[in-house]
């Protein structure tokens, strides 16, 4: 996989700051118009509006985040009707759904992680419809009405990720199946109209052969209006909450929408005006001993550094002073390691003992007295026997030097995150991710446990030492100055 920086040559694409936490505005009208406002014609709407709330979904997950193994999490979506299954990356670090279309150029046909892949055809399914430019999703995800654009024009969107793969395609509209959360461990099918993307093309990664991890698309997580969680919020079907807890060990995890209840879990505030999940964070430790994070203007210690949360991506990314700092003092833990260097990315070494015992832990602090301990068995990935890598990379690879801080999901693994869109905040608590979690039931006040899917369990295992990582935040945060 190519790490150089790629610019986001786009007509989608990514969305600045000020649009991603702008507003959309739409004409309102009422559907009782002109018929009689009796009290009875008013509750029989609620009643009929409060049936097709989804109040919490439930996501069905495989995969696990080990680089050397699938090195990805992934859920499952049924689309069109009749409803077919598509298998889809989860990426909290990008905004929009797209899957593999029927006639895609290079879209991956099958995967070596023993599911089947599906291209969506627009043409099989009776509810679909194209988006056209001059709609109103079409001006907000381009950021304004596309040059040359004609009513009968399709809405077109080209999304280059920080990996340099991408994809091409246009925008259609139709059913989305979704598990209803109904009870204990319960749920039910209901469905939702999303827009979403239909790929005629992918590169790079996404468009691998038939020996790679490959999957029939990718659904964003992100704060834009563009995202599935965006488009079922404000169809009020759902609050703009959700979770997941994506299970290393195990496998697959728990990936849901709705208010958690159970745990309770520690928040810090997201930056506001951002595209991403960024948060402050004031302090790295390593085996109790700080990193000094930069110093700011004249010299001075700067105390504010933003880290993207990113489910997106599989590695853990620090700028190239902060990296060097935290691998002098971990490698200053074990001073006889002989190191080299696999696939032209990777440390890697070898180690017989307890990994746990050998090695500091490292503490991430942020802002709100949030922490985030990533132990060795989390930031260091097995290759073979007795056999090691570590899972930190310097993002001035990717960007030039630039100072982007990226946790993905080395870090973010066996822990239950929360991010709160509601009150603008994320938050996470170590949690066992082969159990359950409990969620609100908006309409009736109950609360409801939703389980761990593991959907890779029946999966065939990536053979051998091919590395899968990803880091599939959208380009345009790489992106050089003209």
């Amino acid at each position: 996989m190519d790490p150089r920086p790629f610019l986001a040559v786009a007509t989608l694409l990514v969305l600045s700051a000020s649009a991603a936490s702008g507003n959309v505005a739409f004409q309102v009208h009422s559907k009782l118009k002109g018929r009689e406002r009796s009290l009875s014609a008013l509750r029989e709407h609620d009643s009929r509006r409060h049936g097709r709330l989804l109040s919490a979904v439930d996501f069905h997950l495989g995969g696990n985040g080990n680089p050397s193994d699938t090195g990805l999490y992934y859920a499952k979506i049924g689309l069109g009707s009749p409803s077919k299954d598509y298998y889809v990356q989860v990426d909290t670090g990008s905004d929009i759904l797209w899957v593999s279309c029927a006639g895609c150029d290079r879209c991956p046909t099958k995967s070596s992680l023993g599911i089947k892949l599906e291209a969506y055809d627009p043409k099989s399914s009776s509810t679909a419809s194209t988006v056209k430019c001059d709609q109103e999703y079409c001006i907000y995800a381009n950021n304004g009405e596309l040059p040359g654009c004609k009513s009968d024009l399709l809405c077109q969107y080209n999304v280059v990720y920080g990996d340099g793969s991408s994809t091409t395609g246009y925008y259609v509209k139709d059913q989305m199946r979704l598990d209803r959360v109904t009870g204990n461990l319960q749920s039910s099918w209901t469905n939702a109209s999303v827009i979403f993307g239909c790929a005629n093309k992918q590169s790079g990664d996404l468009g691998s052969g038939e020996d790679s991890a490959a999957l029939s698309g990718l659904m964003g997580f992100g704060q834009s209006n563009t995202s599935v969680l965006s488009q079922l919020a404000s169809a009020g079907k759902v609050k703009k909450i959700f979770a997941h807890c994506l299970d290393s060990k195990q496998g697959g995890g728990i990936f849901t929408i709705g208010e958690v209840v159970e745990p309770k879990v520690k928040t810090t505030a997201l930056v506001p005006n951002q595209s991403h999940y960024n948060v402050v964070m004031k302090a790295i430790e390593v085996g109790g001993e700080a990193i000094q994070l930069g110093t700011g203007i004249l010299g001075l210690f700067d105390d504010e550094k933003h880290a993207i949360i990113d489910s997106g991506t599989t590695l853990v990314y620090l700028p190239g002073d902060i990296y060097d700092s935290l691998m002098s003092k971990i490698l200053a833990k074990q001073s006889g390691l002989k190191l080299h260097t696999v696939d032209e990315q990777f440390t890697c070494f070898e180690f017989s003992e307890d990994v746990d015992d050998g090695f500091p832990a490292v503490k991430f602090q942020f802002a709100g007295s949030l922490d985030l301990t990533a132990y060795p068995h989390d930031y260091l990935f097995p290759i073979s026997d007795n056999k090691w890598c570590f899972g930190w990379m310097s993002s001035s690879m990717q960007s030039k030097g630039k100072d982007v801080i990226l946790l993905g999901d080395l870090v973010l693994s066996n822990k239950l995150v929360v991010y709160d869109l509601v009150n603008q905040t994320v938050g996470w608590v170590d949690f066992n991710c082969s159990s359950s979690i409990k969620v609100k039931d908006e309409e009736s006040g109950a609360t409801y446990a939703v389980g761990a899917h593991d959907l890779s369990s029946r999966a065939a295992q990536v053979v051998g030492r091919t590395f899968t990582w990803l880091l599939l935040i959208p380009a345009i945060l790489y992106s050089l100055p003209s």
